[in-house]
């Protein structure tokens, strides 16, 4: 419990409608996706930078713990108040477009403001914002840089790193710095932009975010390719994109998923497919759409695909895409509680992954559907089990270990978009040894030496 001198320095810095400590507010601020729950001690909404700065000033003074939180949407913990404190909340006034530069190509903006508001007014005066994750109608900008999300595009178009040009952020000392500028280039100092990208509001708390902006292609078509088995589609992956094509997306489903589908949605898709890749391509000229899915069929076909499908409209476009939108909830028939990870592998190594993946399931008895973005090498992978059953989810949580395990041994990492909060800390050992923990340990401290700021996430 807060102690009421606190709750009233707050009230004095933003107002008495700005500061909540009733039990409601207590609940609606104390989960995200993954369900956990951590009640904070209250929720500050700052109206400005000014607001951040003092309250952080006086968190820092008083040792009292700082969450900061944007829609709360994330996978792994990274907003949750886990060791009590209060939420910093910058959806309610933080969420403004500051500018769309035309001449430039970047958009100045809040941290509260939504992914898709930005992506819709950056496409009205025809440029383009490619970042999508799956949460794009909720999830915040600032969130977004905090876990450096990724999304469908990602294959052609990369992920929010790849974007962030600049950031204005406040330091649990309450001081106010700049890191990066508009410039295309910019080599003076550090890179403290990227240090603040996927660092989970540990360091700092960002208060505003340039981003760069491209035009937006002319024309876009979605394609899919039906294969007999996941070995099969996973080859074709790495493979087309070595022989030329770009895809801006290549989503796979496995065997398990479009039984799912079928199933559970009544998605109609041949009851014999062992896996789908489904994508768009995209481009100013007819003629470059024409090369691509030329190339994707060719690539297809040469790989074991049975059916190559070409939507002719966005109507078409929407169904082909409505079985991968649709794959998270259709596989809770399944199990009724879903180990949702996301681990990321070179492509080429995809086929070997996977066929690890489902051995490792099968070792523990369970059942592991997997889908996700391929055309990056990122598998959301799906152990299923029932919640009520604690043998179950012991054994389910060892299966995600040696997963994890097996990633890393191949090369690759423990979450592609998600990041690490507190549902992956445990596993840090697995993919980074003492000394580059000691390392993020000592940046930790140097940002935030009395480690008020989101503490004890991402195993630190």
């Amino acid at each position: 419990m807060i102690d009421k001198k606190h709750i009233e320095k707050f009230v004095d810095i933003v107002g008495k409608n700005n500061v909540k400590s009733d039990k409601a507010h207590l609940i609606a601020y104390c989960y995200d996706a993954t369900k956990t729950r951590f009640e904070p001690d209250a929720v500050v909404f700052p109206r400005d930078e000014k607001d951040v700065s003092k309250i952080l000033a006086y968190c820092n003074e008083q040792k009292i713990i700082v969450v900061p939180r944007g829609a709360g949407s994330g996978f792994t913990g990274g907003a949750l108040p886990a060791s009590g404190g209060i939420i910093l909340s910058l959806e309610r006034y933080m969420n403004q477009i500051l500018e769309i530069d035309m001449q430039n190509m970047v958009a100045r903006v809040q941290p509260g403001v939504v992914n898709m508001t930005l992506q819709k007014a950056v496409e009205e005066v025809g440029l383009f914002y490619p970042p999508d994750p799956a949460s794009e109608e909720y999830s915040t900008i600032g969130g977004n840089v905090s876990e450096n999300a990724g999304g469908m595009r990602a294959a052609k178009y990369g992920i929010t790193k790849d974007y962030v040009m600049a950031l204005k952020a406040v330091l649990p000392s309450g001081e106010i710095i700049r890191a990066g500028k508009k410039t295309i280039k910019d080599v003076a100092g550090y890179n403290i932009a990227g240090i603040l990208t996927a660092s989970e509001g540990t360091l700092a708390v960002i208060t505003e975010i340039t981003l760069k902006l491209i035009p937006k292609p002319k024309h876009k078509q979605t394609y899919m390719g039906i294969f007999p088995d996941v070995n099969s589609a996973m080859n074709a992956v790495f493979k087309s994109l070595s022989s030329g094509a770009n895809p801006v997306a290549m989503e796979f489903l496995d065997a398990l998923v479009i039984k799912a589908l079928r199933e559970k949605l009544n998605v109609d898709l041949p009851e014999n497919a062992g896996a789908v890749l489904v994508g768009d391509v995209d481009g100013n000229l007819e003629d470059e759409i024409k090369f691509q899915l030329n190339a994707l069929e060719s690539s297809f076909k040469e790989n074991g695909s049975t059916d190559f499908i070409v939507a002719k409209d966005e109507e078409e476009a929407s169904k082909l895409w409505y079985a991968r939108r649709n794959a998270s909830p259709s596989i809770t028939i399944y199990g009724s509680k879903k180990l949702n990870e996301d681990i990321s592998v070179p492509r080429s190594k995809l086929p070997e992954a996977l066929e690890n993946i489902y051995a490792i399931s099968d070792k523990y008895g369970l059942v592991t559907p997997c889908f996700g973005h391929s055309g990056d090498g990122n598998i959301h992978v799906n152990v299923m089990v029932d919640g009520s059953d604690e043998k179950e989810l012991e054994k389910g949580h060892k299966a995600i270990e040696e997963i994890f395990q097996m990633v890393v041994d191949m090369g690759g990492t423990l979450s592609g978009e998600h990041g690490i909060g507190t549902a992956k800390a445990p596993y840090m050992n697995i993919a980074f040894n003492q000394a580059e923990m000691e390392l993020f340990r000592s940046i930790k401290k140097a940002f935030d030496p009395n480690n008020i700021l989101n503490p004890f996430k991402m195993g630190l």
